[in-house]
């Protein structure tokens, strides 16, 4: 893969199109069900939790915790340039987890601590915005 091989982008569908126009207005949405009150992701219809169906989108603070990653130190379709990069999981606030990339810091263990905060940032790609991870500064 070339360095000049563009990210991927994403393609929102009916279901996470609230999602992805969240990330435009540089909001990170994810869903709560409004039976048992729990906040979850990926995007769905139905709630993880309790089964309910009433369910809706809304704002959360952005603020996450590391909670694991891994480092790739080659290149792979979809990432520009030559790594290393972390793929990582974070926790938000809310107590969701989701997948995303840590930027923002060399790509070290020795600046990758588990726990450590992080908040929400907003990389373009085409049409969408791809929500990224990286050091609150508050440790």
């Amino acid at each position: 893969m070339s360095a000049d091989q563009p990210k991927a982008i994403p393609r929102p569908t009916p279901e996470t199109q609230p999602f992805w126009d969240g990330t435009a207005a540089g909001e990170l949405r994810v869903q709560r069900c409004l039976s048992c009150a729990r906040h979850y992701f990926y995007p769905r219809p139905i709630c993880p939790h309790c089964g309910a169906s009433e369910v809706e989108w809304v704002t959360v603070s952005g603020r996450a915790s590391l909670y694991s990653y891994v480092i790739s130190h080659r290149p792979a379709p979809g990432f520009a340039g030559d790594g290393p990069y972390a793929i990582a999981v974070v926790e938000l606030e809310e107590g969701v987890r989701m997948m995303t990339n840590i930027v923002g810091t060399e790509i070290t263990p020795e600046n990758l601590e588990l726990d450590m905060p992080l908040r929400v940032v907003f990389e373009p790609r085409g049409d969408v915005h791809v929500p990224l991870f990286t050091p609150a500064g508050d440790r």
